[in-house]
């Protein structure tokens, strides 16, 4: 025994020895992030002996370079790297927890678009077991420093390194093979991203995220006219015509788009503690004039928000890395629901959000759109007490948008952005009207009262609208931008749903959110057609009466008979009113258990036109496709005709008052009426 344990000295006492164990560390503590800190969905032998050694090839490459320097660089350089991996590790598991998804070279280019305010999420997502994934490093460095082990300072023979180089290339082989064997085309056709780190590790992960976006960026710089040709095709081979009983309802009604901040659809009719967390919305959603959809899903990926309102507006899917209004908002082409409208119909657009105008670089994509205008934060009054998170309170930032609302000239299509029900869902305790719940999860528990903040601001908005009038000549649809309680929650699910055992099938259904569509007059009733936010667009188009049969949208009319009910995934599952698949499992929707009946050319047929849909989108943005697509009327956006400073748009404003405007304003004699706005926001109150 004591000659094995010397020979082991023996053997770490020299710089291969060493690097053998900087490897086998390092695999160690990242099985643990695997299993503890990420949810790779690891399923059969063949997955977790992949997962097991799939640290190994890339980490003995790179700790490997160390052997070809001398002496104690050697040591050095090899504790950097480990380091830096380490922090690259750390990084991504503080981003998964909230967001279920790996760190991109895309989301790390648009980071400065969207880093207000970050800290205070940081911080209630970190948690101490997370700086475990350093203690590798701490022990290589106290086995150093306390000299357990003592620094091989000798000339290593040239063999040695380049044998452990060529080793860990052929390790990354037989692990890239065995992986195509369990998931063919793992590479070249996934939306997934735990299935390329699950396979082939978070390093490789990496690497294959940068040759890609360097891929997508040629793309662009070498797409030709005739690359939208196939786009179009599909388009009308699979045209749905609208239903026609509703087109036209809505014709020359104002729009307003109200964005329900991280609102999930089991918040609708929910109650805690014997009270309603959402009274206003549950009665906006069971009146008679409102069209309320509960098989209505959010279909975002990592750009979360910024995937909604480009699916919203442009019914377009958004990337399967980063967000496409941070890295294609700027330059690409868009043919968007306000620039439409005003094209179309004359309308006036403006969106709303009381957070800076760079965040998801909205004051550049809001111009490829054709908006307006954009109220950010610059138009209002700022004060501390007033924000939150993300931005504004809602109470204070739907009260104060009313003097700006009053001055469009109508028909306007106006999108108000909430941001209070937005995670880590904190709020001071003077607006606290109802109890946290009390599943144990603290990230989960302040919700239901960020939920009721924020449904509370939706009842006074309405309120206004009634007073001002504004109700009958306007169509006010809400919706929920992404789900709130993410799939790393699912104790806390479990038990505010009273789902036992909450699973995939279970998350996948639960990313309803809200949809209603509510005006004065209007056919309405609780929908149970399946749907997302890529049909939103169409929907509205047709009851605004805006013909979209040439325009390239990848949703169809919620209202049609015709209407795929067949809810695509970023990733690549899919949600259906019989199949819903998640990963490599398909399940029947209305039972929950997996569906082993189901035929292979049945999930090769929905599996191929999800895949399809999102392929073509994709390539839309990335090609910047638009710009070659020529729809009948429509002008292209000119980017240089918008300015969203606030000098330029007040003095826009005030020309509207010109005595017969259109304004809510100029038609009630220049007299605001934004006193008849009642908010109860005990932040005003103070000021008074």
């Amino acid at each position: 025994m004591k000659r094995i344990t010397k020979g082991i000295s023996n053997f770490l006492n020299t710089r291969l020895g060493f690097v053998i164990l900087a490897v086998v560390l390092y695999t160690l503590k990242t099985i643990y992030a695997y299993e503890t800190k990420f949810n790779l969905g690891v399923k059969g032998s063949i997955q977790t002996f992949l997962m097991i050694i799939n640290p190994i090839p890339v980490m003995l490459l790179l700790f490997g370079i160390s052997l070809y320097m001398k002496g104690r660089k050697s040591y050095i350089f090899l504790l950097i790297i480990d380091f830096l991996d380490t922090v690259w590790l750390f990084s991504n598991i503080l981003y998964y927890r909230e967001f279920s998804d790996f760190l991109t070279m895309v989301l790390i280019k648009g980071s400065g678009s969207v880093s207000n305010n970050l800290g205070k999420s940081i911080l209630g997502i970190l948690k101490p077991s997370d700086f475990l994934v350093f203690i590798d490093v701490i022990i290589l460095i106290l086995l150093l420093a306390f000299h357990v082990i003592k620094m091989d300072v000798k000339r290593l023979n040239w063999r040695i390194p380049v044998l452990i180089s060529s080793l860990a290339v052929l390790l990354f082989g037989a692990n890239l093979t065995l992986a195509e064997s369990d998931r063919s085309q793992l590479l070249t056709r996934t939306f997934d991203n735990n299935y390329i780190v699950k396979y082939l590790g978070l390093n490789v992960f990496n690497v294959y995220d940068m040759v890609k976006t360097t891929q997508t960026n040629a793309v662009k710089s070498q797409a030709k006219s005739s690359d939208i040709d196939s786009i179009e095709k599909y388009m009308k081979d699979n045209y749905v015509q609208p239903n026609v009983e509703y087109t036209g309802v809505a014709k020359g009604k104002n729009v307003f788009i109200i964005h329900l901040e991280s609102l999930q659809q089991f918040m609708i009719d929910y109650k805690w503690d014997g009270q309603e967390v959402t009274p206003n919305l549950n009665k906006i959603y069971h009146e008679d004039d409102t069209l309320s959809f509960d098989n209505f899903f959010n279909q975002v990926g990592q750009g979360k928000t910024a995937d909604a309102e480009l699916m919203l507006e442009n019914s377009l899917f958004g990337l399967p890395e980063g967000s496409a209004m941070v890295t294609d908002g700027t330059t690409n082409t868009f043919q968007a629901a306000p620039a439409i409208l005003d094209q179309e119909a004359g309308y006036t657009s403006a969106s709303f959000h009381g957070d800076v105008p760079s965040f998801w670089n909205r004051d550049n994509a809001y111009k490829s759109w054709g908006y307006d205008y954009f109220f950010s934060s610059n138009y209002y009054k700022e004060k501390k007490s007033y924000n939150v998170g993300y931005g504004m309170k809602d109470k204070i930032f739907l009260r104060d948008s009313a003097q700006y609302i009053e001055q469009l000239p109508q028909p306007f299509y106006a999108k108000l952005i909430t941001v209070t029900n937005h995670y880590p869902y904190t709020l001071d305790k003077k607006n606290q009207t109802i109890e946290k719940t009390d599943t144990g999860d603290k990230t989960v528990d302040g919700y239901v009262q960020t939920a009721h903040y924020l449904d509370q601001s939706i009842g006074e908005f309405m309120a206004w609208l009634k007073e001002t009038g504004l109700d009958k000549n306007s169509m006010v649809v809400l919706y929920g931008d992404h789900y709130g309680i993410s799939n790393n929650h699912k104790k806390a699910m479990s038990k505010l749903t009273g789902i036992k055992g909450f699973n995939e099938f279970n998350d996948a259904q639960y990313q309803r959110v809200p949809f209603m569509i509510h005006m004065d007059g209007l056919k309405g009733g609780i929908n149970h057609t399946y749907g997302g936010e890529i049909d939103v667009l169409p929907t509205l188009l047709n009851l605004l009466g805006v013909d979209n049969k040439n325009m390239v949208q990848f949703g169809s009319d919620l209202l049609s008979s015709e209407h795929s009910q067949v809810v695509a995934f970023r990733n690549g599952n899919f949600v259906s009113p019989t199949v819903t698949k998640v990963g490599g499992t398909y399940y029947n929707t209305k039972t929950g258990k997996v569906d082993k009946k189901i035929s292979k050319t049945e999930k090769e047929k929905l599996s191929n036109r999800v895949t399809t849909e999102l392929s073509l989108s994709d390539r839309v943005i990335n090609g910047d496709l638009l710009r070659f697509h020529k729809l009948p009327g429509f002008t292209t956006v000119n980017k240089k005709d918008y300015s969203y400073k606030k000098s330029t748009a007040l003095k826009e404003l005030k020309k509207a008052r010109k005595k017969n405007g259109t304004s809510l304003l100029a038609q009630n004699d220049n007299k605001s009426m934004v006193d008849l706005y009642q908010t109860d926001a005990p932040e005003l109150s103070s000021d008074k």
